[in-house]
């Protein structure tokens, strides 16, 4: 059986606390992180793996997107396998529209079996009527190129009042 947190990223704190079954796959955990939250399931959604620090790693998707036999999808994915160990986390997206953000942790796991999993144990804060907004920040990164103002070429720099229209 696995203990697992659920933090909805927002300012206010919402945190559910899940027990699931150890053998369950990651559309089930899906649904049950949905329902419990209060959205229906019906939206779009994926499972991304990510390290102790929270930074995104490759996507574990609702439906299978490759070619047949290939890529992974949250029905082929067990809870046993994707997340083995406590503190082990995952970063699920909820509604590709509004971007439900949560963050997922695996507080414990034990060899008790207990009925009627899944269960909601604990439950803190209420969802915001609007999705938080998220901004998303890349890394500037060197293209190779240099920056624009740094242009040192046999041609030298072209003005912007450049006539064309002469040639």
């Amino acid at each position: 059986m696995y203990k697992i947190r659920v933090i909805l990223d927002t300012k206010e704190d919402v945190i559910r606390t899940i027990l699931v079954e150890d053998n369950l796959n990651l559309e089930d955990l899906h649904l049950t992180i949905a329902k419990s939250f209060g959205f229906g399931g019906q939206e779009m959604a994926s499972f991304y793996r990510t390290d102790t620090e929270w930074n995104q790693g490759e996507e574990i998707p609702l439906f299978n997107m490759e070619e047949v036999g290939e890529g992974i999808s949250m029905q082929t994915c067990i809870l046993n396998d994707t997340l083995s160990e406590e503190n082990d986390k995952l970063i699920y997206v909820y509604d590709f529209l509004n971007m439900w953000t949560f963050y997922v942790e695996v507080i414990e796991i034990s060899t008790e079996n207990k009925a009627d999993l899944p269960q909601i144990i604990l439950t803190v804060g209420e969802i915001p009527s609007e999705a938080p907004e998220k901004e998303f920040v890349a890394e500037k990164l060197d293209d190779g190129f240099g920056d624009e103002d740094d242009i040192n070429d046999e041609f030298g720099h072209f003005d912007d009042d450049f006539d064309y229209s002469e040639y």
